[in-house]
């Protein structure tokens, strides 16, 4: 049964840390009592950046704060102990794999595990609208997802 999750991008300062927020969030509204650890992280992360301004906006503007999130790098401490590692990319993911093979049946993109093979594109430096989209199309797959970890959950009990 899945526990804890990892969502990682590039500097876990957009993709990630939105994702992260909307999927503690979606769980909660549709698992009340069924507990889910979700953390972020980056590939290329600088430790302790903040999210990116129009992140948090686009967060806040879905009732969720970012404004306490720091980035970190994707390290051992961060995939220890993880049942489940989504990426925003397949580059993200081959990062991964990369460094820690033995984990190649716990990572995937977003789009594989939502059934779908698209990427989350990254909205470094765009627009508000463009963080906006991302969120979106964040929300749309970790609905799957969720559907999902729920589904293989109840099987597994």
């Amino acid at each position: 049964m899945i526990r804890r999750v990892l969502l990682v991008c590039s500097g876990n300062t957009c993709r990630s840390p939105m994702a992260a927020a909307l999927m503690q969030h979606l769980w909660q509204k549709a698992n009340p009592g069924w507990e889910l650890e979700v953390h972020s992280a980056g590939t290329s992360a600088m430790p302790g950046d903040v999210a990116s301004p129009h992140g948090v906006t686009a967060m806040r503007n879905r009732g969720l704060d970012l404004t306490a999130h720091r980035s970190r790098r994707v390290d051992d401490q961060a995939v220890a102990d993880v049942d489940l590692i989504l990426t925003m990319t397949g580059r993200h993911k081959e990062s991964i794999l990369g460094r820690w093979s033995h984990l190649s049946g716990k990572v995937y993109t977003l789009g594989e595990y939502a059934g779908t093979d698209e990427e989350i594109a990254d909205p470094f430096g765009g627009t508000l609208q463009d963080y906006e989209k991302t969120a979106v199309a964040l929300e749309a797959k970790l609905q799957a997802i969720i559907y999902r970890i729920r589904k293989e959950g109840a099987q597994a009990e």
